[in-house]
């Protein structure tokens, strides 16, 4: 493709060098550049790729995009490459990636959800959803991509343009009619969505998290809010009108409106008539459907999986259908049985809102049982969340362990600290802290009563633990059951 296409939607200020140039490959990633290619200098995301345009070009790189500095210092400009300079390098490489792939998103029908909780869950299983329909789809999130059958492993909950374009075309190649993809806020943010052209888009919930980076909850609104407004007239915006802020992520939009709600009237409603630890009993709008997920949560993570496939034509009966054999994400309230009536649940919440709902969901389910929480918090994110995670363990939870998470380059001994703040006196009555994750997880399953229930929140999907900058096999899964067969050899 000819330099000049690529580039005609950047937000180009200046050119210097020719436009008509072959570019065969578009990278933001200067160990990536070769010849023929375009390296887009991206600044403002932890490094300032404008220090690496020096790098790209000794690589052989045809053409270069980047943010002139205040100071003009940039390399001399060899004869044969093309300077192009822009005033937004995060927008510039995001549209450069969608026309350097011929606008791949306009080709299937793309479905984003953003929110604080459900997302992974909600894309999974919509993309479970319309295969089981009879669908090639793909799927963009936290746990991994698809294409197809075809899964390809992933480093963010939104991957950056150059990867979201690539995979979206690879998706279309492969005949691929769908798409749901994971929009995160920080993604949204940094401009990784600019470009797409989404067909639905679903908002689930607003609830701490990301005040790390986004700073002030109204800011982390406004990213949300963001994606909703990018939506064009042809777009459909869901959103779950029981969270306080659902009418305000629609204000803005374009995108024709829709809703759904557990709680109240909207487009779409449901109601839990029963539940147990095998499922629950669901009327969604006026039909009875038994599903094997559980927790109120997951009613609304149905609930917002039921108003796309409706948004998106299907018929009402398959879609029930559908519904009633699909079975949750990775990681998401997975239960693994063992001695003396154990039930090990594992679960990715790593919110104050998250946690609460599956503390909650356990206790209603099993409301006899003692009820053991252990979870830890990430080291390098948000700690203003710690302490709330210490009292909505307190409140429901007959017994605690607090326990490393990824503790990253913070001390894990700091972080158990900032939750201890979170705790009453009786709180840390019931409260013990082990700062091994491992050796947390059997103390819990070894020392808690028969029939206990046992969450291991935090971790849910993910098969590794970062200490410091190392990442570590940890399974959590792997390890319950080691467990578990080590304690039925001793009975």
């Amino acid at each position: 493709m000819k330099l000049g296409e690529i580039i005609k939607n950047c937000g180009v200020l200046d050119i210097q060098g020719p436009t008509g140039t072959d570019i065969g490959t578009v990278v933001s990633d200067s160990r990536k550049a070769c010849p023929g290619s375009l390296f887009v200098a991206v600044n403002g995301c932890g490094n300032d790729g404008r220090a690496f345009i020096g790098k790209a070009i000794e690589a052989g790189a045809s053409a270069v995009m980047f943010e002139m500095p205040a100071d003009g210092a940039v390399p001399v400009r060899p004869e044969g490459v093309t300077y192009i300079v822009t005033g937004n390098s995060r927008k510039a490489v995001a549209m450069a990636a969608d026309s350097f792939y011929s606008h791949p998103s306009g080709k299937l029908s793309l479905v984003g959800i953003t929110g604080t909780n459900g997302k992974t869950t909600t894309v999974t299983l919509l993309y479970r959803l319309f295969r089981s329909l009879g669908y090639e789809c793909g799927l963009l999130s936290t746990i991994a991509n698809y294409v197809g059958d075809e899964r390809l492993e992933t480093a963010n909950t939104t991957s950056d343009p150059l990867t979201i374009n690539s995979l979206l075309s690879h998706m279309v190649e492969k005949g691929c009619e769908y798409c749901f993809m994971e929009v995160s806020s920080i993604g949204v943010e940094q401009e990784r969505v600019t470009g797409l052209e989404f067909k639905v888009g679903i908002f689930s919930n607003l609830t701490h998290d990301h005040l790390d980076y986004h700073g002030t909850f109204a800011e982390y609104l406004r990213c949300k809010k963001q994606f909703f407004d990018s939506l064009g007239p042809d777009a459909v915006a869901i959103t779950n009108i029981d969270d306080k802020h659902g009418d305000v992520m629609l204000q803005n939009t374009a995108a024709r409106k829709l809703s759904y709600s557990c709680r109240s009237a909207a487009d779409h409603s449901c109601h839990i008539l029963e539940q147990s630890f095998e499922g629950m009993l669901l009327r969604i709008d006026g039909t009875e459907v038994w599903t094997r997920l559980i927790g109120v949560h997951n009613a609304y993570n149905l609930l917002a999986i039921y108003s796309a496939a409706m948004a998106l034509g299907a018929g009402k009966d398959e879609v029930l259908l559908a519904l009633s054999q699909l079975e949750s994400a990775p990681g998401r309230l997975e239960t693994i049985h063992g001695p003396r009536g154990l039930c090990a649940v594992i679960d990715y919440a790593h919110t104050p809102d998250a946690m609460e709902n599956v503390l909650k969901t356990l206790r209603d389910v099993a409301p006899a049982k003692t009820l053991v929480c252990l979870f830890g918090c990430g080291g390098d994110r948000d700690r203003t969340k710690r302490p709330e995670m210490a009292a909505v363990a307190e409140k429901w939870a007959d017994k605690i362990i607090v326990t490393s998470d990824n503790s990253r380059t913070e001390k894990t001994e700091d972080i158990l600290e900032d939750i201890r703040r979170g705790f009453t006196p009786k709180g840390l009555a019931k409260a013990v802290f082990i700062a091994d994750r491992k050796e947390a997880i059997r103390a819990a399953l070894t020392f808690s009563p028969d029939g206990s229930t046992v969450l291991l929140a935090g971790k849910g999907h993910e098969t590794y633990q970062i200490i410091g900058t190392e990442k570590r096999h940890f399974d959590e899964k792997e390890i319950v059951k080691e467990i578990f067969a080590q304690c039925s050899t001793t009975l």
